[in-house]
C-alpha cells in the first residue's frame, strides 16, 4: 500500500514497474490508502505485507507511551519532496517573498511540519504568511488553478504539471532547505520482516534503488507509465519530475534509515511542536532484512 502516491516514491514504484519483484519470484498488488482503508489496518489484518509510509507516523503512538507494532525498515527518500510553485517565473525567488502572500500549504502532518521548519531555517515567520488549507492534494491543485493563491506547496508531479500547463512555475524545493531527514519509508510488521518473502522483497528493492539512481529519467518515467501508475500525467511532465528528484538527492542506494537522519527528523517535529520528547530510534526503526 501507499500512504500517498507520487513519482517521489519511484524507488518503490520501480520495484514493481521495473520487474525487480518478478526477478525474485514475487508479484504485487498496489493500493493507495484512504481514510477508511488504512495502512496500519491492512498490515495488522495481514491484507498488506508492506507499505510506503513515513517514520513520523510512529510518533502518535510513542507520544502516548505505546510501542508501535508496525516498524519502519527501509528509507525511500532521505529528503523532503515538496516544492514551492508560484504564478510567475522568478529567478531571484527567496522564501521571504511568501510573506503577506496567499500560500496554499499541504496541511498533512509531515508536509506541514517540514514547511514550518523550512521557513524557520530561512528566517521567515509562519504567521506572516496567509496560509490556506484547501484540503487534500487534488483540492490544493484545483485551488491554485482557480487562482485562490499566489504560491502553492505540493509534491511532484503536481507542480511540474502546473508548469507544463502554463499555470505556475517551480521556484524552490523544501528538501534543499532542510537537507537529509528520515522522510518517507517502508513499514511492515516485525513478524513479516523475519520471512523469506521479506528477504526476497529487499533483494528486489535494493536493485530498484540502484536503478532509479543510474537510469535515465525517461526510462523510469516510461516504465511507471506502462505500469499505469500515472495515467493522467503527461509523459514529459513525469520525466521532468523524475529528473528533478534525481537532482534533489532524495534517493540513495542505502536502504537503512540512518540515526542522523532520524535525529534531524526529531529536530523538525520538535520545532513544529508535534512531539514532546525525542523518542529513541529503535522504538520505530529496525534494520532491513538481509
Amino acid at each position: 500500500m501507499a500512504l500517498r502516491h507520487s513519482a517521489f516514491y519511484s524507488p518503490l514504484l520501480m520495484t514493481m514497474a521495473g520487474g525487480f519483484l518478478k526477478q525474485q519470484g514475487l508479484d504485487y498488488e498496489y493500493q493507495l490508502a484512504t481514510p477508511d482503508n488504512t495502512v496500519p489496518g491492512n498490515i495488522r489484518s495481514g491484507q498488506c505485507q508492506l507499505a510506503q509510509s513515513a517514520v513520523a507516523t510512529s510518533f502518535a503512538e510513542l507520544e502516548n507511551q505505546q510501542t508501535p507494532d508496525i516498524v519502519h525498515f527501509a528509507q525511500i527518500n532521505k529528503r523532503d519532496g515538496f516544492y514551492i510553485a508560484g504564478r510567475e517565473q522568478d529567478d531571484d525567488f527567496s522564501w521571504h517573498k511568501l510573506q503577506a502572500k496567499r500560500v496554499l500549504v499541504d496541511h498533512f502532518f509531515q508536509p506541514m511540519a517540514m514547511f514550518k521548519y523550512a521557513l524557520h531555517k530561512q528566517g521567515v515567520d509562519y504567521s506572516a504568511i496567509d496560509v490556506i488549507d484547501a484540503g487534500d492534494v487534488d483540492a490544493i491543485e484545483q485551488a491554485f488553478r482557480n487562482n485562490r493563491a499566489d504560491y502553492v506547496h505540493m509534491q511532484g508531479p503536481a507542480p511540474q504539471q502546473l508548469e507544463y500547463d502554463g499555470i505556475g512555475h517551480v521556484l524552490a524545493a523544501v528538501g534543499d532547505v532542510i537537507g537529509d531527514v528520515a522522510f518517507s519509508s517502508l513499514c511492515a510488521s516485525p513478524e513479516w520482516l523475519q520471512t523469506d518473502e521479506a528477504r526476497a522483497f529487499m533483494g528486489a528493492y535494493r536493485e530498484a534503488q540502484l536503478y532509479v539512481l543510474q537510469a535515465p529519467a525517461e526510462d523510469i518515467a516510461a516504465a511507471e507509465l506502462e505500469a499505469g501508475f500515472f495515467p493522467s500525467i503527461h509523459p514529459e511532465v513525469l520525466k521532468q519530475t523524475v529528473a528533478a528528484y534525481q537532482a534533489l538527492g532524495c534517493w540513495s542506494d542505502e536502504a537503512r534509515i540512518s540515526e542522523q537522519s532520524y535525529e534531524n527528523l526529531l529536530d523538525v517535529f520538535s520545532y513544529a511542536g508535534a512531539i514532546n520528547k525525542r523518542h529513541a530510534y529503535e522504538l520505530a526503526i529496525v534494520e532491513p532484512p538481509e
